[in-house]
């Protein structure tokens, strides 16, 4: 068994896809591509519904991707909170948080938490939470021993 993929159903794929682009570095793995038909409704459960597809790799893995798909039909929720069952978030290492942080939110993202070091003193490991354009969560991890702080 090998895990493949994580997927958003995103308001607008397009946008969603400028914001991974330019925050975190993710890149098309594919041309964005529309899925409809016989297959798909058998395969989702969604009888007539048609998706635009967009895929994008993950910064930093080779492999395992981001799949975003913008429904014709969807069915608007509550924001998802961060103690909310079932999927949490996307967490993500960076070189630098703050400037993460800047970047997330001059792409259109909001800020939930504050950073708050979940190491030492000595090895300080700096988290906050975070929100896309679309409200899914993200977590920012900057760590003093990863290899973006080695490099």
């Amino acid at each position: 068994m090998k895990f493949k993929h994580v997927s958003i159903v995103a308001r607008n794929a397009d946008d969603l896809s400028r914001f991974y682009k330019t925050v975190f570095g993710c890149w098309d793995l594919r041309l964005p591509r529309k899925l409809s038909g016989e297959k798909i409704y058998r395969g989702n459960g969604l009888q007539g519904v048609d998706i635009y597809s967009v895929w994008l790799s993950m910064p930093g893995v080779e492999g395992p991707f981001l799949e975003l798909l913008q429904y014709d039909q969807i069915h608007e929720r509550l924001l998802p909170k961060v103690n909310e069952p079932g999927y949490g978030h996307l967490s993500f290492e960076v070189a630098d948080i703050q400037s993460a942080i800047a970047s997330i939110l001059e792409a259109g993202g909001q800020q939930l938490g504050e950073i708050t070091n979940f190491g030492t003193t000595s090895i300080p490991v700096l988290l906050i939470y975070m929100r896309d354009p679309e409200g899914n969560i993200l977590e920012l991890e900057q760590s003093s021993d990863n290899d973006f702080v080695r490099s």
